[in-house]
């Protein structure tokens, strides 16, 4: 992924940055890029959104599973 020092993270990049620390995988590098360079809300939002996400298919699974 190429360094990007003075601008601020694209939206792939913020999506990837969110699935990472969703995971528990997030380096220090990108974390310090992500809170010095970021905007919080867009970090916020894609990371409700992935949650969401995440509940939403957890519950059509389970109602599969168990119909």
């Amino acid at each position: 992924m190429p360094k990007m020092k003075d601008s601020k993270p694209s939206v792939f990049t913020v999506v990837f940055s969110v699935l990472a620390a969703l995971f528990g995988v997030q380096s220090e590098e990108n974390r310090q890029r992500d809170f010095s360079k970021g905007h919080p809300g867009l970090f916020i939002g894609i990371g409700v959104f992935f949650i969401v996400l995440f509940v939403v298919t957890l519950l059509l699974i389970v109602n599969w599973v168990l119909p």
